[in-house]
């Protein structure tokens, strides 16, 4: 038995290697190749293609993107959508999610990947590539630390307000009256305070008002 597969991805050298690497595997059949989510509507509206095949759509797309092609996907038929992005960026995942794709791969992650996240979609899986993954706990567990509250020292929290405002740790040095390593030395004592990784997460909490 044949997995049916199709391919919508505006870079025609990507598109053809990833159609020629899935047509060399012996259950898995493309039936057709796209560079426009709009000319993969068109031929799903005339009842084309089987309902059961897995959609490969890419985000990044001339005209109607992937995000915006899936609801109008969803409308007129229900294929495993699995898409293919170079963004890793978390609200793109979780807003490809939300409308409706089963998985979500990175083309960084290569061939294997995506053959992998066909053959456990096939059986009723989801399947996320490593660096996506990652992000979407990093997302979980950044939301967990958004409801808790983090109370740092005076002179903690004068730094991450002043980081917050944009200034360099040379900026902080000079109004604090205090060494650029000293304020190295109160970011990073910071950071663990607010079990954080870096200046990024830090100034989220400080903004979502979960620091005092």
């Amino acid at each position: 038995m044949y997995t049916s597969v199709i391919i919508i991805d505006d870079d025609a050298i990507v598109r053809e290697s990833v159609r020629m690497f899935l047509e060399a595997q012996s259950d898995i059949e493309v039936i057709q190749c796209f560079g426009r989510a709009e000319d993969y509507l068109a031929e799903l509206a005339k009842n084309q293609f089987q309902p059961n095949h897995i959609l490969l759509l890419d985000i990044g797309l001339p005209g109607l993107g992937g995000l915006e092609a899936i609801p109008e996907i969803k409308q007129i038929a229900d294929p495993d959508i699995i898409m293919l992005s170079t963004y890793e960026e978390e609200d793109k995942i979780l807003k490809a999610l939300s409308l409706g794709a089963t998985s979500y791969i990175s083309k960084r992650a290569g061939l294997k990947a995506i053959l992998e996240g066909i053959q456990i979609v096939q059986k009723g899986g989801a399947y996320l590539s490593p660096a996506v993954a990652r992000e979407v706990v990093g997302f979980f567990a950044q939301s967990k630390r958004k409801k808790e509250e983090f109370e740092l020292p005076a002179r903690q929290y004068e730094v991450l307000s002043a980081l917050s405002e944009g200034r360099t740790y040379q900026e902080i040095a000079n109004e604090m009256s205090i060494s650029v390593e000293t304020v190295r030395s109160h970011i990073k004592k910071m950071y663990r305070n607010m079990q954080v990784k870096n200046k990024v997460e830090a100034i989220n909490l400080y903004m979502n008002g979960s620091v005092k």
